[in-house]
């Protein structure tokens, strides 16, 4: 069962205004200047806790890039779904992957342990970057 979604601040609908008007992808640092770059007057401390919010509140998708890096993007669908991401125009697509989440659950079984979860994030490189367009 999940937790019940948070009422949102001022700032906290800001925050999520920017991340629903973004095409794909962005950094908090990138979400941050365009709400600077808007008129919104924010920090990028109160954009990076709403945003973890957010994402635990399964509003918004969190992608853990190769960096360290968190990026986030609003996603219309609300199941349990994967990405697949360009590495060198950051496109996104969303993917259903069944079977690893059931492969997840009887790998961590095997070795004791209870109530797992999973994140898969997948990078290559889109048709449009392939042929230079």
């Amino acid at each position: 069962m999940s937790a019940p979604v948070r009422k949102r601040t001022r700032q906290g609908e800001a925050v999520l205004r920017a991340v629903q008007a973004s095409d794909g992808f962005r950094s908090a640092q990138e979400i941050h200047a365009q709400m600077r770059a808007a008129g919104e007057a924010v920090g990028l401390t109160t954009v990076y806790r709403h945003l973890q919010l957010l994402a635990d509140d399964h509003v918004i998708d969190a992608l853990h890039l190769d960096d360290g890096q968190i990026a986030y993007r609003f996603c219309t669908t609300d199941h349990h779904h994967h990405h697949v991401v360009c590495r060198q125009c950051g496109t996104s697509v969303e993917i259903d992957c069944p079977d690893i989440g059931d492969w997840a659950q009887r790998a961590a079984r095997r070795v004791g342990f209870a109530a797992p979860t999973h994140r898969v994030e997948v990078f290559g490189t889109c048709p449009e970057c392939q042929t230079g367009a």
